[in-house]
Order: C-alpha cells, then structure tokens, then sequence
C-alpha cells in the first residue's frame, strides 16, 4: 500500500498498448473536464489509485504510430494491470472501428468525428475518484475544488515524477476515512466523502464489476450514498465506467450542443435527444462526449 505523500521518481517499466480505430493521443492530452485541466504536447501523464484501490500507480503515455501506444508505467504496482487501467480510463479499451463507420453514414455524428479526429472520452479514473469528485465539486466553484482536491493528494496521496513533471494521486480509501477534517472543506463533505471511501473497502466501488452491470441499475444504487443525487449518479455510470452506448440523455451541455448543431435555437428535450440518438447505437456515449466536446472551450 502507498503511504500518504511520497514522490516516487524510478524509471518506469514500458508496455504497449495496441489501438483498434483511429486514435489521437494528443485530443486526450487537451481533454479537460472537472477536475482535469487540459493540457498540450505528446505526452499525457496520469496517476491515480489502482483498481482495487489499494495502491497508486502513474503512467506517462505517448503515440509512436498510428495503432500503437506506449505506456510507460511508475510505482510498484503490475504494468499488465497499469496499463489496462490507463486502457479503459482513455477509451482504448475497446476496438473503436465501428464508431469510425457511423460517422460515415450519420452525418451529424460524421462532422463532429471531423471536427476533433481520433477524438474519444477521456474517463474520470474510476468510480470512486468520480464520486469523490461529486462529493467536492456539488455546489462549489470546479476551480477551487480542484486546488483543494490536489492540495489533498499531495498530502495524503502519492506524488510521482511522470515524464518530468509531478503528478498527484487522490489519497486511497483507506486514508480518507483516516481523515477527521479536510482544509477547504466543510465538515458535511468530509463525512460524505468518508462514505465513498467506505463504499470503495466494501467493494461496492469495483470499476469493472459496476460496468458489467445495467447502468440504470448501477445509478440508483449510487443514490444510496449520501450526497450522491441523479446527476453525479450519472456523470459516474457513463463517464467513469467505460460505457460507449449510455447516452446522457439530461445533460443540459449536451442537449444545448445537438440544438446548435441542428440550427435549433432551444436545446432539445430528453425525448428528443433520445430519438436522435437511436441511430448511434451502439456508441451513444462517444457520440455524446463528441457533441459536447464541438462546443468551443467546452469544459468536457
């Protein structure tokens, strides 16, 4: 297990990582969404708390060709297991061919696959981190939630030198529920995000386990904890679990995004975008997170 704030800086073991579809590592790179800025250059680095949640891990991956990427893994965890995660968590887990050929025929899908190529969902790491992410950013700016949530990882997570830069990892379950108070946060979030940490240890949090299991199944369970409503039940379903066909149906970003696409002056209705979206199955999240992705300076 990771003790709270090291600065692990070893030379890292590399796996590779094979690409099916077109893929744009550097779309990835300058992703931001929440609780992550975007960034430029060729290199996306990340650290996090393993599946499992037992240890940290931090990866630093580049594109040397089209259909390849290059991981390069930090920390003691397993590469194998490293590299799966960082799989999942940039949608290259999946062959993503058949999201090529329906913007081939589906012309609104077509221009936005056109507007950002190789572009796919870049995912919170996992659910627990969503949902830790839930429980700082309800109701409070994103950007100072941010600097707390980093402030809280340097402290009580991992740090790790990723490709010359630091990077730091949320604190593991364990060491939240360790924690009496947290700087910048009051005492209702600390005692929610207590819950999540719980919720993780019992195995209620396993990543995997939840994506193979209905999503709408999956968001009313996440109800039961407290602090966690529908929205973030289903910003976590389908932005940290993997999913390409949960279409986010009551997105408000992403209904404002398809209106404007149409050249509709109104943001359509859940309805509608539903019945737009019978067509992108089964890709509906990709298509969704292109959607939102089109808007300029969109926050993902």
């Amino acid at each position: 297990m990771s003790a709270p704030g090291p600065n692990v800086g070893r030379m890292g073991t590399f796996v590779d990582i094979a690409v099916g579809g077109k893929f744009d590592l550097r779309r990835s790179i300058g992703f931001g969404f929440g609780q992550r800025d975007a960034e430029q250059g060729d290199v996306l680095r990340l650290a996090f708390c393993l599946d499992g949640y037992r240890t940290h891990a931090a990866a630093a991956v580049t594109q040397p060709t089209a259909d390849v990427l290059r991981c390069e893994v930090f920390g003691d965890a397993d590469p194998d297991a490293v590299a799966a995660h960082v799989a999942r968590v940039i949608s290259v887990d999946v062959d993503g061919t058949g999201y090529d050929e329906l913007g081939a025929h589906d012309a609104l899908v077509g221009r936005v696959q056109a507007q950002a190529p190789g572009l796919r969902p870049v995912l919170f790491y996992s659910a627990y981190e969503a949902l830790l992410w839930a429980v700082l950013s309800a109701r409070r700016p994103e950007r100072q939630m941010a600097q707390v949530r980093d402030r809280m990882a340097r402290t009580d997570g991992a740090v790790f030198d990723v490709a010359g830069r630091e990077m730091a990892a949320v604190p593991l379950p364990e060491r939240i529920l360790a924690l009496e108070s947290i700087d910048g946060l009051p005492e209702v979030k600390v005692h929610r995000m207590h819950g999540v940490a719980q919720a993780a240890l019992d195995g209620r949090l396993d990543t995997a386990t939840l994506r193979s299991r209905p999503a709408v199944e999956v968001a009313a369970e996440l109800q039961q904890l407290e602090g966690i409503g529908p929205f973030y039940a289903m910003l976590t379903t389908v932005r940290a679990l993997g999913h390409t066909d949960e279409l986010a149906a009551t997105e408000p970003h992403v209904l404002a995004a398809t209106a404007r696409l149409l050249s509709r002056d109104a943001p359509l209705t859940s309805d509608e975008l539903t019945a737009l979206a019978e067509s992108w199955h089964p890709w509906r999240t990709w298509v969704s997170v292109a959607i939102r992705a089109s808007e300029p300076h969109a926050r993902r």
